[in-house]
């Protein structure tokens, strides 16, 4: 349970740096901004999938947080671009 706290508060403060790396105005709460957060994750673990195999019997590449950061901006694009 206490994971889940932790991905919550980990991915709020990705999506807040995500939102404040691209430029202009989001319209997007708490919950979305925690989401991209979260999403930028996963992104940011794909990516490193690519680049490095994850240990052996792992289900996910542990993106760290600068490739959080990146998957969360590249969420943001995709969404700004849908969006508007």
């Amino acid at each position: 349970m206490l994971h889940i706290i932790w991905y919550i508060i980990v991915g709020f403060i990705v999506g807040l740096i995500a939102r404040a790396v691209m430029p202009g105005a989001q319209q997007l709460g708490f919950i979305l901004t925690t989401l991209l957060g979260i999403g930028g994750s996963i992104v940011g673990g794909l990516i490193g999938r690519l680049f490095s195999k994850p240990e052996p019997g792992s289900a996910f590449h542990p993106a760290g947080f600068i490739m959080s950061i990146i998957g969360a901006i590249i969420l943001l694009f995709i969404w700004i671009k849908l969006v508007a």
